[in-house]
């Protein structure tokens, strides 16, 4: 015997008793007698049984392997979401129906959550892939929100980093990947700076100010001031460093010394020299590039240039080249905490 054949025999037997079922609760409704009717509910049942249950059961469950296997994982999830959702719907609704009316036949109830299960499960596997779509953006939203707010990275700034203004440019890349934060002593530094009587040190601390009014102005940078002080400790970069420590932060800096202090104490601190060495243009030895010398070197003949970055260029025998753009090729580079310089002579000699 096929599937196919005991799956209608099986079901002629089960839409035969639920017709006679029907049959004898609708019986007292349309005024027949309860026999006669549950035999002709009974006889319609057998009819539909015979025609639809393989159409029900073999069928659908012979396509379902292939089915689940062709379905991409995330949207048989997603359809089976919607299925136990339709199925939880339907118990909420059933429930009050049940209350309401006591007389109701008992399968009304599992009809409605199961059509209800279904077409949960429907609309879930039909719009599967636009679900997904939006969970994902939602989480990639609350991802970088959580990047850009810094819940677990908190960067301290230091005078020197504010007072070297690279840190605005820096942070508007979105590199840094945390909240920038400001301690209440390191303004009162900076404010101390701006209004010293030296006129280049006094410039430098304004220049600090500035960078820090652009970081509070930025909606798009995570930055913050916070009033946390360490009062046993008087010197601004101990503070500093035992503040990080105290609250688990990270220092940026272009501080040499502070940067080797806080690394002692277990402290990660970012120097932003050693950033801009990482990412500038570097010359090999032997390269030749056009450069203009604008100063006297520290040593005899010597010439000084600047790249457009900064890169201090030394350049042997330039120092009759002064206010003049000449080729000048590499002969050596070194690598410093305070950034790279070159070493270079006049092509034309």
């Amino acid at each position: 015997m096929t599937a196919d054949f005991i799956s209608r025999i099986i079901g002629m037997i089960v839409f035969a008793l639920i017709g006679a079922r029907l049959g004898a609760e609708t019986a007292p409704a349309f005024g027949l007698a309860e026999t006669s009717t549950s035999l002709i509910f009974s006889l319609v049942g057998i009819l539909f049984g015979l025609i639809l249950t393989p159409w029900i059961t073999v069928r659908p469950m012979r396509g379902l392997p292939k089915l689940i296997n062709e379905m991409p994982v995330s949207i048989l999830l997603i359809s089976f979401l919607g299925l136990g959702l339709g199925l939880f719907l339907g118990l909420l609704l059933t429930y009050p129906l049940s209350l309401s009316v006591p007389d109701e036949p008992t399968f009304v109830p599992v009809i409605i959550t199961l059509l209800i299960g279904y077409t949960g499960f429907a609309i879930f596997h039909a719009r599967a892939r636009d679900i997904l779509s939006l969970v994902g953006d939602s989480v990639g939203r609350r991802a970088k929100l959580r990047m850009i707010t810094g819940a677990e990275r908190q960067i301290l700034l230091d005078t020197s980093v504010l007072i070297d203004g690279r840190i605005v440019e820096i942070a508007r890349t979105g590199f840094l990947g945390g909240m920038l934060i400001v301690p209440r002593f390191v303004i009162a530094e900076l404010h101390q700076v701006a209004d010293s009587s030296d006129a280049l040190r006094r410039k430098r601390g304004q220049h600090g100010l500035e960078k820090l009014n652009e970081l509070q102005r930025d909606d798009n940078i995570p930055f913050k001031v916070i009033e946390d002080d360490i009062p046993e400790t008087h010197e601004v970069d101990n503070k500093l460093v035992a503040l990080a420590l105290q609250i688990n932060a990270l220092i940026i800096t272009n501080d040499y010394p502070l940067n080797r202090v806080a690394e002692a104490q277990g402290v990660t601190a970012l120097n932003i020299n050693l950033l801009s060495n990482a990412v500038r243009a570097q010359y090999l030895p032997g390269e030749t590039f056009p450069l203009r010398v604008i100063q006297e070197g520290r040593e005899e003949d010597q010439g000084v240039g600047y790249l457009v970055d900064g890169t201090m260029v030394v350049i042997e025998g330039g120092k009759m080249f002064l206010d003049r753009t000449i080729e000048v090729t590499v002969t050596r580079f070194i690598n410093t905490p305070a950034g790279r310089m070159y070493f270079a002579i006049p092509v034309d000699r």
